[in-house]
């Protein structure tokens, strides 16, 4: 049996380069698309043919048989073709003998089911009961195969029924054929199979496995397989930049570009990888295309953050989390595993009147919070009142000045009117925040003999008062809106009114205008600081 396999290629520049893969180890090839992964594994298996078993997953994943139904010489003929056909230049992009494969793979399957079943049987027949109870602990395959699709998420049972037939199980249903399996689930039956009855020694290369099946199942159906399989040395061509992640003792050899001269290669530009290294961005730029971008926000589906903030950030996935803390749980999670992931994250929030020191901390985060209280005085906003206004004076001959002009001082009437809700919200965020701010620490637990929090509530919101009373007066509604919940008012409500539409028509009307208006986009996004430009730049 081989203790190793030399993997070599030549560079761009006609040098070789060699790496010795010993048994049990693992080398993953990852690249993009046309840069010559395939034709490099091609070369490999060539070179280690009579002692390589190649499972590719573009090959086809239906059956013809779920039996046996080929004779032992006519499967050791078909095995010494299949690997005559994947020695030529060709095999790099075409698989001959596609539906012979997969009778392969059940044949070795069974036979391998076959021969423990002989083995124990030899050792009863001796009279050796020991032995025969020893080895009866040796699982067979089609057993391995089945803990290995539970531990990789695949709810179905393999069993072998009379005639040989190989048929499947589901939750407990009744037998049916592995042909009747959805692709997923026959390919990694096939490649758990395949690997199974490789012959010790051999190399394993597996040809781009994510082909049909979620990383979710291949990655742990993979290290299960390297785990089994110690005996092997494994090749894995792929597109999935998580699966040496996800094995961190393997070697990764990262594939940037391929030579030709005409059809056949010459030389690969190529990197290898200590296990445990990052793969750089520029190679997961060219495997996966951009960064999946994400702006995480409060609300609902149904609520109105979503559908604003897709028209402010077009491109990317606005998802919508219950609360400011679901967002900020978001965000550290991704934030803090940046080389498991191609996404770049961001967060949007109310501003609920957070101070300051509260405010860059989040941003610190990569979570922004607005300049006003809520999203509604996004859709609230003057500029937004004025905009709309002029679509509706427009439409019906009126003055766009006076219908924003009055719109707004309804708005700020019905804020006064609601004046000591205002006033007593606010002033218990702050006593709140002091409360909070002046908890116990373990130090102040242990060492003093009683802890008094004081916190002068009259004193808080008398100053509470006087700011909302000073908004008031100068009719800044641009400082009410920032600092009060007006959503807990009529003023909204005053404002719809005012212009002579519905709420959901004027909050539709908004979206139109960001649609239709650049100058109302760039106003909009200018309320998110740095926000826009660290999307368009992601």
């Amino acid at each position: 049996m081989l203790e190793s396999f030399e993997v070599e290629f030549p560079n761009e520049a006609g040098q070789s380069v060699s790496y010795t893969l010993n048994v049990g180890a693992i080398l993953f090839i990852l690249g993009a698309n046309g840069t010559g992964k395939s034709s490099l594994v091609s070369r490999i298996f060539q070179k280690h043919s009579k002692n390589a078993k190649r499972i590719s997953a573009h090959r086809q994943t239906w059956f013809t048989s779920n039996s046996l139904d080929m004779t032992p010489r006519s499967r050791d003929d078909l095995e010494r073709n299949i690997r005559s056909r994947d020695q030529q230049e060709q095999s790099r992009f075409r698989q001959d003998y596609a539906s012979e494969r997969t009778g392969l793979a059940i044949y070795d399957l069974i036979d391998a089911d076959t021969m423990l079943e002989r083995a124990i049987a030899a050792l009863v027949r001796t009279d050796d009961i020991a032995g025969a109870k020893e080895k009866a602990k040796t699982p067979a395959p089609i057993q391995v195969i089945n803990e290995m699709m539970r531990l990789s998420n695949i709810p179905i049972e393999i069993s072998l029924e009379e005639r040989q037939k190989v048929v499947a199980r589901r939750e407990g249903s009744a037998p049916y054929s592995v042909a009747e399996l959805s692709d997923g689930e026959r390919n990694a039956f096939l490649i758990a199979a395949d690997v199974l009855t490789a012959a010790p020694g051999s190399l394993v290369i597996i040809d781009e496995p994510e082909r049909h099946l979620h990383r979710s199942i291949i990655s742990p159906l993979l290290s299960l397989l390297f785990a089994k399989r110690g005996d092997c040395a494994f090749v894995v061509s792929t597109h999935e930049v998580m699966l040496p992640v996800d094995n961190p003792g393997a070697q990764t050899l990262l594939v940037r570009s391929c030579k030709y001269e005409g059809p056949r290669p010459t030389g690969w530009k190529a990197d290898f990888l200590a296990p445990n290294a990052p793969i750089d961005d520029e190679l997961k730029r060219d495997i996966l295309g951009a960064r999946h971008r994400i702006i995480f926000v409060e609300g609902t589906e149904k609520s109105l953050d979503a559908p604003l903030y897709s028209l402010l950030f077009p491109q990317v996935s606005v998802i919508p989390k219950d609360n400011c803390r679901d967002v900020e749980h978001a965000i550290r999670g991704l934030r803090e595993a940046e080389g498991m992931h191609w996404v770049k994250a961001w967060g949007i929030v109310d501003n609920d009147q957070r101070q300051a020191d509260d405010i860059a901390r989040l941003k610190a985060l990569g979570v922004f919070a607005l300049t006003h209280y809520s999203v509604e005085s996004l859709y609230f906003h003057q500029r937004m009142i004025e905009l709309v206004a002029q679509r509706k004076a427009s439409m019906t001959g009126g003055n766009a000045q006076t219908l924003s002009g009055n719109a707004i001082q309804a708005a700020i009437a019905a804020a006064v009117e609601n004046r000591a809700h205002m006033i007593l919200k606010s002033a218990e965020r702050l006593v709140r925040r002091e409360i909070f701010d002046a908890l116990p620490s373990r130090y102040d637990v242990r060492t003093k003999p009683e802890i008094i929090i004081r916190v002068d509530a009259y004193a808080l919101r008398s100053a509470e008062e006087q700011r909302f009373d000073a908004l008031a007066t100068a009719n800044d509604y641009d400082g009410l809106l920032q600092r009060y919940p007006l959503r807990d008012s009529a003023a909204f409500t005053r404002i719809v009114d005012s212009i002579g539409i519905s709420r959901a028509d004027y909050e539709a009307a908004v979206r139109t205008v960001l649609q239709d208006s650049a100058d109302a986009l760039v106003f909009l996004r200018g309320l998110f600081g740095s926000l826009p430009i660290e999307v368009s730049q992601a």
